[in-house]
């Protein structure tokens, strides 16, 4: 993947408008990293904000991620003037981490008019920049009119 402005940005933008209005996201840490057509990478930092009673990363924190780089890789191949929403997602989590950082790295599969398939690959960055498999998910999302 390219560096998110440099190469794409129009689409970068694009994504970027919508990303920095989820609360959650913005709430949680999480920063887009690149955006290319039916990619997108977003990077979540280990905080107090993602972690389970054991200190590791929650499964749901990882889930939100895979959910939204997955999405936002969609929304890169959706007509302007749509949003896409998640209408159903799998996910397999491989490894449990702390520390470093989550990236979770959104990929299209299939782009149709109303559904759009996508897959994400969520990995654990360490401080040496070590790259371990943490999760992997499947999706399916609709596209609905935006609203914004």
């Amino acid at each position: 993947m390219t560096h998110a402005a440099s190469a794409h940005p129009d689409l970068y933008a694009r994504i970027q408008a919508s990303f920095v209005r989820q609360g959650m996201m913005q709430h949680l840490g999480a920063r887009l990293v690149t955006v290319a057509p039916g990619e997108v990478e977003i990077a979540l930092p280990y905080s107090e904000r993602v972690t389970q009673q054991q200190g590791g990363y929650h499964g749901g924190a990882m889930g939100a991620l895979a959910d939204i780089a997955a999405g936002y890789a969609g929304l890169t191949v959706a007509a302007e003037g749509q949003e896409v929403t998640t209408v159903e997602y799998k996910i397999n989590f491989l490894a449990a981490f702390s520390g470093g950082e989550l990236r979770a790295r959104g990929h299209v599969v299939r782009a149709g008019k109303r559904l759009i398939i996508t897959t994400a690959e969520v990995v654990h960055l360490d401080d040496d920049g070590g790259e371990s498999p943490c999760a992997l998910m499947q999706q399916t999302l609709a596209t609905v009119n935006k609203t914004y």
